[in-house]
């Protein structure tokens, strides 16, 4: 007669994080504005504020908007600030930054807002393996939060954690 396999990490106090659990859908794009200056490296602020208040915002809708500009152009600040103010309307989020950026913004502000209280004083493992974009900074992050409340932190899998914190 055969043994009967028991799980023991699922009988254990041992909590697994998932941080692709909180990845918010919505299309992500790069906005490059090097099309908008002069020779793509000077801005002249009414040919500027023309391109801005004429185009089609609406596109953007529900997106996540990174604002950049791809060359050696010095941009100052007010002309992102006035996309970002025309995009309000439309995006989920609106950054100045790269792809990567956005998705490190994003995170902050969803592991800002989660309720740990649920790992207070337990073994808890933060998944390393995801299939959507969680960038390296939300890992940080989240183990930050984690260390004052959880009792132990590990990070990979169940099978295969690595330890990175254990409360003395």
């Amino acid at each position: 007669m055969a043994e009967e396999i028991i799980n023991r990490v699922a009988n254990s106090k041992l909590r697994v994080i998932d941080l692709e659990d909180y990845y918010p859908e919505g299309k992500r794009v790069l906005f490059d504005i090097k099309d908008w200056l002069l020779e793509g490296l000077v801005l002249r602020e009414k040919d500027f504020r023309v391109f801005v208040s004429e185009y089609d915002w609406s596109q953007y809708i529900d997106y996540y908007v990174a604002l950049h500009c791809s060359t050696d152009a010095i941009v100052p600040d007010w002309a992102f600030m006035l996309i970002s103010l025309e995009l309000q309307a439309y995006s989920k989020l609106t950054v100045i930054g790269s792809l990567e950026e956005l998705e490190s913004i994003i995170y902050t502000s969803i592991i800002s807002e989660l309720d740990l209280s649920i790992y207070k004083d337990l073994p808890v493992i933060i998944k390393g393996c995801s299939h959507k974009p969680v960038p390296a900074n939300a890992l940080i992050l989240i183990s930050q939060r984690l260390k004052p409340i959880a009792k132990s932190i590990m990070f990979g899998e169940a099978c295969s954690s690595v330890p990175l914190y254990k409360r003395k």
